[in-house]
């Protein structure tokens, strides 16, 4: 494992960001660093996305910044050369990832079965995402489908929430939770970050139940 899948794993919650204004990028960062999470996963699915990772990349570089929804090569350049540290995708798409490997960019793809798993594990891969996980069967799937694959570390996103995040941190199957809970659109676009600043420290509380 990577030093930045090190990182990942030891803060065992990534808040999964949608900015629609990146002038909101810098409130929220420091929002996530005052919470104690300080990484998140910025998703290509807005025209901000690419201004709030350059943003939050220079003011505080010491959040773990990565790009999410990545659906492209030049999305993926594009990310890493504004300042993000990973890319993570919402499925496996091959180009994508061997793009990504052969730059030498951290990638989790995401998979949802055992021939995307293997498909993964055949770029050298040993951490993907699991998405949509709730959809998908949630722990008791990944539990499941790594049975054979001992030494893959899963990062699922989709559904999880504060009510449910324990039951996955709990597995040595999980390097971390992809979630927005803490993130929400509709308090971004309020500027409500004082509550985004109490929802990520009680994240953060519960990752550090799991996480040293």
């Amino acid at each position: 494992m990577n030093e930045v899948l090190s990182q990942i794993e030891k803060t065992g919650i990534v808040p999964v960001v949608v900015l629609k204004n990146a002038k909101d990028a810098a409130p929220l960062a420091q929002s996530l660093l005052e919470g104690g999470l300080p990484c998140a996963e910025i998703t290509f699915r807005t025209e901000a996305a690419l201004e709030s990772i350059k943003t939050i990349a220079e003011k505080f570089p010491q959040i773990l910044l990565g790009a999410g929804t990545v659906l492209s090569a030049e999305q993926a350049d594009r990310a890493m050369d504004s300042g993000a540290k990973f890319i993570v995708t919402p499925g496996l798409n091959p180009k994508v990832v061997e793009h990504c490997i052969k730059k030498g960019y951290t990638v989790c793809p995401g998979i949802m079965t055992p021939s995307e798993l293997e498909q993964a594990l055949s770029f050298g891969l040993d951490t993907v995402k699991f998405f949509p996980a709730e959809n998908a069967g949630g722990i008791k799937m990944i539990k499941a489908i790594s049975a054979p694959y001992p030494r893959v570390k899963f990062m699922p996103t989709g559904g999880i929430n504060a009510a449910n995040v324990r039951e996955y941190l709990a597995s040595d199957k999980i390097l971390a939770c992809g979630g927005s809970w803490m993130v929400k659109g509709d308090l971004i676009s309020e500027g409500n970050f004082s509550e985004i600043l109490r929802l990520t420290k009680e994240a953060s509380l519960i990752a550090k139940e799991f996480r040293s």
